[in-house]
């Protein structure tokens, strides 16, 4: 017989059980133990095996175009005539109905945009989005409404991501993941494209006390060109794919050995399933990463031509390519570019012309491919823009209204839902809080935020805790 180095030719836990009176045994059994203790007991097919929604569905896949940074509201997608004509002037608590009818909120600055009605709809764009506005008026849910509690972006983009901004919480896609699975069997559940490092971090992305497997798998980071990025140590460089496969079989051949043995400790299942996966996907991401076969007519869609557009663009294209793939929850964000505290408008002008056309030609390839209706499309932030003035030219953070926009997925096309007041600062029609837009997501994947839980700490998690209304207007 020809050895491997990685051959079990015999067993390590019966020499272990064998010597010493068994306290070798035991001992590797606490340490296996403490490696696979984060979670209840996982079911046989694996943590990642897809799992039936609590309902019909309306959406398989989510992708979320996050603008990190704060794009303002008022600029973009809502059209707020006021500010011009009162720009100069300070806005007062009794401008937009605050019980403090007196306070000083700041002075107003004008939007020098141009907005118009567009499609059949008529849903307001402003001119920054052309492509957008031209192409899909229609498909956009438009909400006007939106609020959430974070004025740092810290404290705002962990509310967005997670639910909680005191308390480490599992992510959006962590908790997707944990609910549906993965509809493919060599790629994660849940990818995340160029994450934020900053406000967060992998906080943003993470599973939390949930099991591992459930965190976001990050294909580079904001401040990497995604042609460039990789997903880390996707690839052993010293050892060949055989030599690979056969010391992970020694690995898991005691893995399923302890878990066997282990009655109480059946969610060594997990920790097999994790190292699997990542032996899978050695030889499926690479090409799922490669534009290589895509046509020069799709690269141009996406606006992958070296032009201002070239970067996001590509992270919009792979974006489609994991979706098509089966991936659950896939997250593409900008760089920190949003956050104009000075020079709103040439901030907006540069950001706007490096997403509009990639955001156009992903809905554009989803539609033509049959994917849009069961992909839902989400755009936005962790908060809007002030309607005042900041250092000059600039707008602060504002999380006490803002726009965010869904389309697909289930979502009626050409609404525009909720209403801020005439400046844009707080909503005065159909609030919606960020714990409504994460019941309403996880509504839309068959999901009842409700009723999906995790056990941890004696107690029953969710993504929106004890709050959280599904916006039923919004809804196909």
């Amino acid at each position: 017989m020809q050895c491997h180095q990685f051959t079990p030719v015999a067993s390590r836990r019966g020499l272990l059980r064998a010597s010493g009176c068994g306290f070798g045994s035991l001992a590797l059994a606490a340490m296996a133990g403490r490696a696979g203790h984060a979670s209840p007991a996982a079911p046989r097919l694996g943590p990642l095996a897809p799992k039936p929604p609590h309902f019909a569905p309306r959406a398989k896949r989510v992708i979320f175009l996050f603008m990190w940074g704060g794009p303002s509201h008022v600029d973009l997608f809502d059209p707020k005539p006021r500010l011009s004509v009162d720009a100069g002037k300070p806005l007062t608590g009794a401008d937009v109905g605050l019980p403090q009818a007196d306070k000083q909120l700041g002075t107003i600055l004008g939007s020098n945009f141009a907005f118009n009605q567009h499609g059949e709809s008529g849903v307001w764009i402003s001119e920054l989005f052309p492509q957008l506005a031209a192409r899909h008026a229609d498909r956009l849910c438009v909400i006007r409404s939106l609020h959430t509690e974070g004025t740092a972006h810290g404290e705002a983009l962990l509310k967005l991501h997670t639910g909680q901004s005191n308390l480490v919480r599992p992510s959006v896609g962590a908790w997707v993941s944990y609910g549906l699975g993965c509809e493919s069997d060599s790629l994660p559940a849940f990818v995340t494209i160029s994450p934020p490092r900053g406000h967060g971090g992998v906080q943003n992305y993470g599973s939390a006390f949930l099991p591992a497997i459930h965190q976001g798998t990050a294909i580079g980071s904001a401040e990497t060109p995604i042609a460039s990025a990789t997903v880390s140590h996707l690839t052993n460089p010293r050892l060949d794919t055989a030599t690979q496969r056969a010391q992970l079989d020694l690995v898991q051949t005691l893995n399923r050995n302890h878990r066997d043995e282990a009655v109480a400790d059946r969610t060594i299942d997990g920790l097999i399933d994790s190292y699997e996966l990542a032996f899978r996907m050695q030889s499926t991401m690479p090409a799922v990463m490669s534009l290589a076969d895509e046509t020069p007519e799709t690269l141009s869609l996406y606006g992958v031509d070296g032009s201002a557009s070239d970067n996001f663009g590509r992270q919009c294209l792979l974006a489609r390519r994991l979706a098509e793939q089966g991936v659950r929850y896939i997250q593409v964000s900008t760089d920190y570019t949003w956050d104009h505290h000075q020079k709103v408008h040439d901030g907006h002008v540069a950001e706007a012309a490096k997403t509009d056309r990639p955001i156009a030609g992903l809905l554009d390839d989803l539609a033509r491919r049959g994917l849009l209706d069961d992909t839902l499309v989400v755009w936005g932030a962790e908060f809007g823009r002030t309607p005042t003035v900041e250092n000059g030219d600039g707008r602060g953070h504002h999380p006490q209204g803002f726009t965010m926009w869904m389309a697909g997925g289930g979502v009626k096309g050409g609404l525009t839902y909720g209403t801020t007041d005439d400046f844009g600062y707080a909503p005065v029609e159909n609030g919606v809080h960020m714990h409504d837009l994460h019941a309403t997501i996880l509504h839309l994947l068959g999901l009842d935020h409700e009723q999906l839980t995790f056990q941890h700490a004696g107690r029953n998690f969710r993504l929106t805790d004890v709050y959280g209304n599904v916006v039923q207007d919004v809804l196909a």
